[in-house]
């Protein structure tokens, strides 16, 4: 099927371009870019007052399968993502069992081979088990098709591991995402350490649990030449390091979360189990270095760190809730109203965090909307406002603490490999 989508600002960072232009889409591929462009036996899609933009592509996904299909699988969680603009994403290795091995790489992707809706990318383990015991096999796990390692959720406490994992990637040339938390300082606390935590009666997760670990990791980068990637960014320490290593020329770049510029700790007083996650909601303060490094460059990518969970499981105490949150559906619209509308972000500021950057840090030929390229492309009313309900949710999973919000910045149209999967805010492809 051949489309040509006219009429709207295409904005793609990796080309430099934001222009009221028009593309040609055929056999999966952008075949032909420019002004007034016509092509007799295609699907006109007209954008007018849309922006048009290459798919998203989040670093950070929790699909749960294998093992916890009961909060996400690869089916439900690439709807969700395709409702969110994601066209890509990449799946986090904490399955039952982890993605650890060659075998368990193979099974994932002959899952996403058979179910995924949008391109699915597959993370393996720095760790068996993701214990932070041994290293896995990354060698082997790279030729069976992983694009990164991680052992998301768990820190690699021991320093001399630390560095032979980033020893091997740097061998294998392949990217270390590096989830940075001192358990010793972090155990048992459920939210940011704080007036607010001590008034609740909560144990607080302090920043130093953070930025402790971001500094260890970055000397060890440095030290082995390595790449390093540090998720999920929350607080102005992590912020000022990452800064500071940049500027001393070391390989990190990082990412953070849409709820770690939308939300504070002082959420967290209505004792609701959907503002736990980790690391916590941070202070104002906090808020505000975040965005400013996402305005400076000093942090890369918008990630979603897209966590489902069941009812049942948050519905406990706060004390023993586990943390998480879902994100792919409502990242765009948070960083609209948090970023584009603050003006902290322009538009191609915001596809380059949530698109093209990310690409390239993956090193995924994605994230661009250049001549030959593969057709991922997400066409997004920038000015339109909805409310997010628990029953429109594509995840599994409902925990989100946006639930009931309105929103602004919405999904129209979504092209996966030069197929349309998302047409007048409907998801016409699988089934629910």
């Amino acid at each position: 099927m051949k489309y040509l989508i006219k009429n709207g600002r295409v904005i793609d960072p990796a080309s430099k371009i934001d222009d009221m232009i028009d593309i040609i889409i055929a056999d999966g591929k952008i075949v032909e870019i420019g002004k007034d462009l016509n092509l007799k036996s295609s699907e006109t899609i007209d954008a007018k007052g849309k922006i048009v933009a290459p798919g998203f592509v989040d670093m950070h996904t929790h699909l749960r399968e294998p093992g916890r299909e009961d909060k996400e699988t690869i089916k439900s969680g690439s709807r969700a993502a395709i409702r969110g603009g994601f066209t890509s994403v990449v799946c986090m290795p904490n399955t039952e069992p982890p993605i650890d091995n060659s075998g368990v790489v193979k099974l994932v992707k002959d899952i996403i081979k058979k179910d995924a809706l949008c391109n699915v990318f597959v993370v393996g383990a720095i760790t068996q088990v993701r214990a932070g015991k041994r290293l896995t096999n990354i060698s082997q796990m790279k030729k069976e098709g992983i694009i990164a390692v991680s052992d998301d959720g768990s820190c690699i406490e021991d320093k001399s591991l630390m560095l032979g994992a980033l020893k091997d990637c740097k061998k294998d040339a392949i990217l270390l995402i590096d989830h940075c938390e001192d358990i010793r300082i972090s155990s048992g606390g459920v939210m940011n350490k704080s007036f607010i935590s001590t008034k609740m009666g909560l144990r607080g997760m302090p920043k130093e649990a953070e930025y402790i670990m971001v500094k260890r990791d970055i000397d060890l980068a440095e030290k082995a030449s390595s790449r390093i990637h540090i998720a999920h960014v929350s607080c102005k320490e992590s912020v000022e390091l990452i800064r500071k290593a940049k500027r001393d020329n070391v390989e990190v770049t990082a990412e953070t979360a849409p709820h770690y510029f939308a939300l504070t700790e002082e959420c967290c007083v209505t004792y609701d189990t959907n503002t736990k996650m980790n690391p916590p909601l941070r202070t104002k303060e906090d808020v505000e270095f975040i965005k400013k490094a996402l305005a400076d460059g000093t942090i890369d990518a918008i990630a979603t760190d897209h966590a489902p969970h069941t009812d049942s499981e948050k519905d406990v105490e706060f004390d023993f809730a586990p943390f998480g949150i879902i994100g792919l559906e409502t990242a765009l619209s948070l960083s609209v109203m948090e970023l584009i509308d603050k003006k902290v972000l322009s538009w191609p500021d915001l596809i380059s965090r949530m698109s093209t950057n990310p690409a390239k840090i993956l090193g995924i030929d994605r994230g661009n909307l250049k001549k030959g390229s593969t057709a991922d492309i997400v066409i997004i009313d920038p000015l339109k406002e909805y409310i997010y309900n628990k029953d429109s949710v594509e995840s599994k999973s409902k925990n989100s603490p946006f639930i009931n919000w309105k929103l602004k910045g919405k999904l129209c149209d979504v092209f996966v490999r030069g197929k349309v999967v998302m047409r007048d805010e409907s998801i016409v492809v699988g089934s629910s």
